[in-house]
């Protein structure tokens, strides 16, 4: 496997490696939003939708017809979010470029019934991924994660099923290697 040269940092994208056993894991690319050296960190899944509609899933959201997607195994009933509203949603956190993470919900409700935010530019998850101190380190030693820089339409813009590979393509030379590697390995 291709060794490390980006450290993890929010703003950054884990891609899992193309062997990865987890299903909770396996091709995914996650956003990470917090990475503490004493604390933990904390990312979101972009590429693994639940099928269900945010319109069937929230009360008051029925404009909102985009997928739910499954943010990480911890946490499975909370809900989270990234936009790009920063500068109108209260409390929101910056996490790379014109990306944001939570911020006042009820504010995002309103404002998405009123037409003054565009649902596509907001993706709501059920549950986060989370590392407990040294965790991520100890995985990326194990070569289970590729990071890089994350690109905003990675998250708002890129076909979900496709992104794993989308990312890896973009990164270029060695990497676009394992954009074929079968998903199990027995079968090459």
């Amino acid at each position: 496997m291709i060794k490390n040269k980006v450290k993890p940092a929010p703003g950054h994208l884990l891609l899992s490696e193309p062997f990865m056993p987890d299903p909770n894991f396996k091709r995914t690319v996650i956003m990470l939003c917090e990475h503490l050296e004493d604390g933990g960190t904390v990312g979101f899944i972009l590429n693994k939708s639940l099928n269900v509609k945010v319109c069937d899933a929230l009360v008051d959201f029925d404009a909102v017809t985009n997928d739910l997607f499954y943010g990480g195994p911890v946490a499975k009933d909370t809900l989270h979010y990234l936009h790009r509203y920063g500068d109108i949603i209260e409390d929101s956190l910056h996490i790379a470029d014109d990306v944001y993470w939570g911020g006042n919900f009820e504010q995002i409700g309103e404002l998405l019934r009123d037409g003054t935010l565009d649902s596509k530019n907001i993706k709501f998850f059920l549950g986060y991924s989370g590392w407990s101190p040294g965790q991520l380190d100890d995985e990326l030693t194990d070569n289970a994660w590729i990071v890089t820089k994350a690109k905003s339409d990675y998250i708002f813009d890129s076909a979900n099923k496709e992104l794993w590979k989308k990312v890896l393509k973009d990164l270029g030379g060695e990497y676009t290697q394992i954009v074929n590697y079968p998903e199990d390995p027995s079968l090459n």
